[in-house]
């Protein structure tokens, strides 16, 4: 009597980068090595591994909606036809960057029944309520890896700053009367004369809107070469309304962002329908 074959693992592999490049240099042919190197070591184990797909989100930016992931949907769609019996990825960081989508990711794997592993820690067990250590443990690891990367892009972003602070072009658009040659800042000679006019008409008492359209009636192109708007004007006459347009700037990318998390996470739970 024969006994029969024991079928081998299928597997998607899922890869990541972002477009901004990878801070730590883990490109996807470094994430396809590892990930290969792991199913030939684990195989005779799980009785063999198959990889059935590769799966790339290559140029994926941090504002991306998990919607925006070709690659994690085609993993998640193939899991859910049973065309493969889980999904393989060189860390739990390629899969999710934030906590949140990272247990929305697993929940749906684990709810059509498919299995998680990583080229780092091999397989991801379900949540058990008589090992609630096991949750704990890839939770914590989780956030402490979403806080690593928010404190790299805090260095990079205070090193921008102090480039910035000293005299130097860190990123970004030059303001109206400079421009960038190389890595520097110079003075834009026409548009430093542009903005010396300006002011010389608000000391005479013109308002920013009949400086507005004094600029536009003799045709004087705007930073980006369109049409002057009062708001325009106005941050670049008035350092007041500058940094009340930075500040609210900056509270609309949050607000803005903080939607982006929700969003993720709602759709990623709504594959469980």
């Amino acid at each position: 009597m024969t006994t029969p074959q024991r079928r081998a693992l299928r597997l998607v592999m899922l890869l990541r980068v972002s477009t901004a490049g990878q801070l730590d240099g883990y490109g996807l042919e470094a994430q396809e090595k590892d990930c290969r190197k792991w199913a030939r070591a684990a195989g005779p184990a799980l009785g063999g591994v198959r990889i059935v797909r590769v799966c790339t989100d290559g140029g994926i930016t941090g504002k991306a909606g998990d919607d925006e992931r070709p690659g994690l949907t085609e993993a998640l769609q193939l899991l859910a036809n049973g065309e493969a019996d889980g999904i393989l990825a060189p860390n739990l960081d390629r899969v999710a960057r934030q906590l949140t989508q990272q247990e929305a990711v697993l929940s749906v794997v684990w709810a059509h029944g498919g299995r998680l592993f990583t080229a780092d820690r091999g397989e991801h067990l379900a949540d058990d309520e008589d090992d609630p250590m096991r949750t704990f443990v890839r939770q914590v690891m989780g956030a402490a890896a979403q806080l690593e990367r928010g404190l790299i892009a805090k260095r990079l972003r205070n090193g921008r700053k102090t480039k910035t602070s000293s005299g130097g072009y860190a990123y970004g658009a030059p303001a109206y009367g400079q421009r960038a040659e190389g890595k520097a800042l110079t003075v834009d000679s026409d548009e430093a004369a542009v903005l010396e006019q300006m002011r010389a008409w608000q000391s005479e008492g013109v308002s920013i809107r009949g400086i507005c359209q004094r600029l536009n009636e003799k045709g004087i192109p705007s930073k980006r070469g369109g049409r002057w708007h009062p708001t325009t004007v106005a941050r670049l006459l008035n350092p007041d309304a500058r940094a009340a347009a930075r500040q609210q700037a900056a509270r609309t990318r949050d607000a803005e962002r903080e939607q982006v998390r929700r969003q993720r996470a709602e759709r990623i739970l709504s594959k469980l329908a």
